[in-house]
């Protein structure tokens, strides 16, 4: 007997009892199976609200039911789905059949948004409410953000934070758009949460992708790493976690032309990201996302203290040294960046943030040394500089107390432009309209294929160098000062292109090429000092 809950929901009374039929008593007992009472309850009990068609009876796809399958089958599992495959609907489905069904659980929902999670807990509520009678379970409490049933289980719901859960004893985890957390909090939340589930909880981790270095994307990797030193395959990685996925055109309302339509709509790289689940950087990256996604780095040759190294110097070629200091107190990083010109390659990279600035010009000198010394001890093809603002005014002190003769090369000064009155002063200061410059000649350098990263950091960087306002810096809570560096070499090499034909000839090829598209935001307020 159904009855008005205080919202003004159907509920079920707590302690009601019905005298049901036998056909009823089967259908609980149907949905009480252990193996495969979820898909019963999907299949016969579940309505869903269709946006165009109203009420429905859950009628699952293929890969509906094999989704329902891994949750059910798996204690840890994964998902990176396309949007719009009805992935919130079949959790739902899920969570409801499982919490009515198994008692004293608690289940909690942890969503990207707070919006998201009161949508599942919609979505489940539907579930529930439209279930005939004798299906469900009577509730204790009945709200937006919780479900109490009389059997002891509810269900919770929560925005993703850092303390989300924390004190909870958790039977059924289920993450919503994990990968659009914020990355600090998805790590602390997931460092927090796990120990919580490793008596015996249950994990579904669900989300379209976004970076391929965030938590969700650690874990869907690692989840994919199945086979042991044998060779042999497991069903789940060696985190515990089961992946599962599907493809777009697995939804039968898609076909070719609908893609074809959809990418007119949307862009390619939208679609490859949030249908063909790819790891394409979401947000607005300097460098293009999907070239990005294509650059994989290499593992230094050599190791010198906390100079990794690339590739070895020869004296067919010059070098450029960029500097760009730190104070060296734990904060922000110093690093160097070492190109060689004009085959553009990162034959060497240094970053620490704990190095004084003494110690970053002796890093500096290092490296500079290194150089000379595979070049037949011959400096004259090495050409290093660094940033002069602030910070730099003290590494521009400590290089003139060391000498500048002592550093092999020639210490690279931007020029003087025309129609300014100021002092010089050696290296290069950084403004706004000389960091856009340098951003649309890295961006220019990369997607041309003019410029070759080894680095996995510096590539790890850029894929968080994001545009803000009319310039691009970091993304809240990562770092950009090897990307940094690297715009300063971009700088040197426009130096010296006036004074090597090499350099000249094959810098203009990479401007002019006809992929080049200057970075955005291409507007620079002509107020902007």
């Amino acid at each position: 007997m159904a009855t008005k809950s205080l919202d003004g929901v159907l509920t079920k009374k707590k302690k009601k009892r019905n005298k049901n039929t036998e056909a009823q008593i089967d259908d609980l007992k149907q949905c009480m199976y252990t193996k495969n009472g979820y898909l019963y309850f999907a299949k016969k009990f579940a309505f869903i609200q269709h946006p165009v068609k109203g009420k429905l009876l859950f009628d699952p796809f293929g890969y509906q039911v094999r989704l329902l399958q891994s949750y059910h089958d798996f204690r840890f599992n994964i998902n990176m789905l396309p949007r719009q495959t009805g992935k919130t609907t079949t959790a739902a489905i899920y969570l409801c059949w499982y919490a009515m069904f198994h008692p004293d659980q608690t289940i909690l929902i942890a969503a990207h948004k707070y919006t998201g999670a009161q949508e599942i807990m919609q979505r489940i509520r539907y579930v529930y409410e439209m279930c005939s009678d004798h299906i469900r379970a009577g509730v204790t409490n009945y709200n937006k953000g919780s479900m109490e049933f009389e059997n002891g289980s509810r269900i919770v719901s929560a925005t993703t934070t850092g303390n989300t859960g924390r004190g909870m004893s958790i039977s059924l985890l289920y993450c919503d758009e994990f990968a659009f957390v914020n990355p600090n909090i998805a790590e602390e939340f997931w460092t927090s949460i796990s120990p919580t589930l490793a008596t015996g909880g249950r994990a579904i981790i669900t989300s379209t992708p976004n970076s391929d270095e965030d938590t969700f994307a650690v874990i869907w990797k690692e989840s994919a790493d199945k086979f042991d030193e044998h060779g042999n395959e497991a069903s789940i990685g060696k985190n515990g976690f089961h992946g599962f996925t599907c493809s777009w055109d697995e939804h039968p309302d898609r076909d070719e032309e609908w893609k074809k339509n959809e990418i007119g709509r949307i862009g390619e790289e939208k679609f490859r990201r949030e249908y063909g689940c790819e790891f394409l950087i979401y947000d607005e990256t300097l460098i293009n996302s999907i070239k990005l996604a294509s650059m994989e780095g290499a593992d230094p040759i050599l190791n010198m203290g906390q100079t990794r190294w690339y590739g070895r110097p020869t004296g067919d070629n010059n070098y450029v040294v960029a500097l760009d200091p730190s104070m060296g107190t734990g904060g922000d990083f110093a690093a160097i960046q070492v190109f060689e010109v004009p085959s553009y390659k990162q034959i060497a990279e240094w970053r620490h943030n704990e190095t004084a600035i003494p110690g970053q010009i002796r890093v500096l000198k290092d490296i500079c040394d290194y150089i000379k010394e595979q070049c037949n001890n011959n400096g004259s093809n090495i050409y290093w500089s660094v940033e002069n603002n602030s910070i730099g005014e003290g590494a521009l002190i400590v290089i003139r107390d060391l000498g500048e003769e002592n550093i092999p090369g020639l210490l690279t000064s931007e020029p003087m432009r025309k129609g300014h009155v100021r002092k010089f002063r050696k290296g290069f200061n950084t403004t706004h309209s000389t960091k856009i410059s340098a951003c649309s000649r890295l961006k220019t350098m990369i997607e041309n294929d003019k410029l070759q990263v080894n680095s996995k950091v510096l590539l790890s960087e850029l894929k968080g160098f994001v545009a803000s306002g009319s310039s691009y810096k970091a993304k809240p809570g990562e770092t950009d000062d090897l990307v940094s560096a690297t715009l300063l070499s971009m700088r040197i090499i426009a130096v010296l292109k006036d004074w090597d034909p090499r350099v000249y000839e094959s810098f203009n090829q990479a401007e002019s090429g006809e992929d080049y598209e200057p970075p955005m935001p291409i507007f620079v307020s002509t107020n902007m000092r």
